[in-house]
């Protein structure tokens, strides 16, 4: 059967990811269905369309008739002018782990560099939150970027905006993932940190140009905060917030959930709680996600192998200056507490902290029950 000669085949990509009616599951199904070239779908009758499930008349008319519905040169023409571009599930830079739930976007416009090569974590939480969360939030997002995860969040108010800003202060990255066009930026107070996740990481949506916020198009940006993550983390949320049903999705994808304990006098904290109750993993420090992740021998922001060889001077390769400092620390078998880890090598609490982890992420040093470490056998 011969193909639409208009598109090319990522333009038909993106007519199909923007025609009205159509969900992703539908448009899915029909890739599987009429074969692996999109535009095919552009050049097949009404009833074999019609014989796809999910396929009623409203959307085999939206297909037959997609020029009434959008045009791909003004698109185009959008995207070349914001420096935006769209990628498919067929393209390196689509999140790999979001290719596997059941109902993956077809594509993604995406602006920024960033190419997920490295795992990536969800902090997620209330638009009406404390001090508190906020601070919490930024903390952890600032330690797991600094372990080399990208930190994801939807650019809202609130937690997701401590996230990203958490993960960038540090040199991290991030990605927000937007339940509008790319080219609408909500909330517009965020104009800045939009700007500068997309110099440092990316901004993502699976809405075309002008897509307005509405209840739906945030819970679809939810599934794919949970679908494109190993770890989602809930700092703060009421009972009924936007964070649990990033929650529910992850659960639905196999994730691994956590939740942030908070006040129990405080409606933000109540749906925090709740997950907790239902089997989540309470976190109250980066370590619990770090263990649970080594316990699970899962995701890791670089694969660990063996101990490294050692080099002629004795130390372990892969190290940077700061590793190597507090790891000499440990020769002769020494067992050593922070605060004489700080002492020795003069580093700042925030970054002796950091560089253990590394190192426990490097199974060069274990943790000990009272909180002090030693050098692994």
């Amino acid at each position: 059967m011969s193909t639409t000669p208009e598109l090319t085949e990522r333009q038909a990509f993106i007519v199909l990811n923007a025609l009205p009616n159509i969900g992703p599951v539908t448009l899915n199904r029909l890739l599987e269905e009429l074969g692996s070239d999109p535009r095919t779908v552009f050049s097949t009758d009404r009833r074999r369309l019609e014989s796809v499930k999910g396929v009623g008349p409203v959307i085999s008319e939206s297909i037959t008739n997609w020029r009434e519905h959008i045009d791909i040169a003004r698109e185009e023409e959008r995207m070349a002018k914001s420096g935006a571009s769209f990628i498919t599930t067929r393209d390196a830079g689509y999140p790999r782990l979001l290719k596997e739930i059941h109902d993956p976007p077809i594509g993604l416009y995406r602006k920024g560099q960033y190419d997920f090569s490295q795992p990536c974590v969800a902090i997620v939480g209330s638009r009406r939150t404390t001090l508190y969360g906020q601070s919490v939030a930024k903390k952890f997002a600032g330690q797991l970027a600094r372990l080399g995860f990208c930190v994801v969040s939807g650019l809202a108010r609130g937690i997701d905006t401590a996230a990203h800003d958490g993960a960038l202060i540090v040199g991290g990255k991030t990605a927000a993932v937007l339940g509008t066009g790319i080219d609408i930026i909500y909330p517009p107070e965020n104009i800045e940190l939009y700007r500068r996740i997309e110099k440092e990481g990316a901004i993502l949506t699976e809405f075309p140009f002008g897509r307005r916020a509405d209840r739906q198009s945030f819970a679809m940006r939810n599934r794919i905060v949970a679908g494109m993550c190993e770890a989602i983390i809930v700092v703060e949320s009421d009972v009924d917030g936007g964070a649990m049903i990033t929650a529910r999705f992850a659960g639905e994808h196999g994730r691994l959930i956590f939740a942030v304990p908070g006040r129990i006098d405080q409606n933000t904290s109540a749906g925090c709680h709740q997950l907790i109750r239902d089997g989540a993993t309470l976190m109250t420090s980066v370590d619990d996600l770090l263990n649970e992740l080594n316990y699970l021998d899962g995701f890791r922001p670089q694969p660990i192998g063996e101990k490294p060889a050692e080099v002629a001077a004795g130390r372990p390769a892969n190290l940077t200056d700061e590793e190597a400092r507090v790891f000499e620390c440990f020769r002769g078998g020494s067992i050593l507490s922070p605060d004489a880890l700080n002492a020795q090598t003069g580093l700042a609490a925030a970054q002796l902290s950091a560089t253990l982890m590394m190192l426990e992420l490097k199974r060069l040093i274990a943790k000990r029950a009272d909180g002090a470490f030693e050098a692994r056998a």
